[in-house]
């Protein structure tokens, strides 16, 4: 475990650079969304433990993708209205980032190569992938879409003590 997240960087929605730099000593869950998918509800979890977690050192970073059955069509301004108005969503948004082939954006090729998935494969292989990264910025775990965010809470927790 030695490749932190750190060294990346990447545009929020808002098109605006940020160093992920800004987010040592946090415990984060990175997520790939997308706004038309049949996990599209998550985004209430992931916010409920936003809300729980926040003031004690934790953040989820979503980053919209369109590489799953065109499920995220939209454009970084439709997103993030989406995502507020439909879900009340206040933890950072970044921009629509493709997370797999030769365009993946360098963070989700770090998470990647830290947490394979089932039977050591890369690849993310549907929308609502989550990452869960310690305060030193190693990537801890790996969850699939069907993982509930609630279901995450226990882990979160461990990292967070």
């Amino acid at each position: 475990m030695s490749t932190t997240i750190y060294s990346h960087t990447a545009t929020r929605n808002s098109g605006e650079q940020e160093s992920l730099d800004a987010y040592k000593g946090k415990v984060l869950l990175i997520v790939n969304t997308a706004s038309k998918c049949g996990f599209t509800y998550q985004y209430e979890g992931l916010e409920a433990l936003y809300k729980q977690f926040k003031d004690k050192g934790f953040s989820v970073l979503a980053f919209p993708c369109d590489q799953f059955g065109h499920q995220e069509p939209g454009d970084d301004e439709q997103i993030a209205g989406f995502c507020s108005g439909s879900f009340g969503v206040t933890f950072p948004l970044f921009k629509k980032t493709e997370v797999n082939g030769d365009n993946a954006h360098p963070l989700y090729v770090t998470l990647k190569n830290e947490a394979p998935g089932i039977l050591g494969t890369k690849k993310i292989k549907w929308n609502f992938t989550k990452f869960l990264v310690d305060a030193q910025g190693h990537v801890v775990k790996r969850y699939g879409p069907t993982t509930k965010p609630e279901a995450i809470a226990s882990d979160i927790e461990a990292c967070l003590n």
